[in-house]
């Protein structure tokens, strides 16, 4: 199994930058995409962006040229750097993982980011 721990959420001016932080653990070598999603208050979860084993990385619209995502090597961290931060950015940032031979969807518990005045 694979479990993912978010962290680097909180509470920041418009404008500002944040860096979130996935942690992978367990059996990380069947980690192969990782996803990004929010979740503002009350609406639907969207996907923000992913990023392949080779680093390629794919945007939303909304975000683009303001958030950039990475990993490393080993595939037991991923990241998503965070900057020009709006308030409608507001939400709880997920990672997700689908994983290679299982085919499962992993979720972590989610890290809560505020862009506010």
């Amino acid at each position: 199994q694979v479990q993912l721990v978010e962290s680097g959420g909180g509470l920041v001016q418009p404008g500002g930058s944040l860096k979130l932080s996935c942690e992978a653990s367990g059996n990380v070598a069947l980690i192969k995409n990782i996803d990004w999603y929010r979740q503002p208050q009350g609406k639907e979860r969207e996907l923000v962006g992913t990023i392949t084993a080779r680093g390629r990385s794919t945007y939303a619209d909304s975000v683009m040229g303001r958030f950039t995502m990475s990993r490393d090597n080993a595939r037991t961290a991923a990241y998503l750097q965070m900057n020009s931060l709006r308030p409608e950015d507001t939400a709880v940032y997920y990672c997700h993982v689908k994983l290679f031979l299982t085919s499962d969807d992993i979720w972590g518990r989610g890290t809560q980011v505020i862009v506010s005045s």
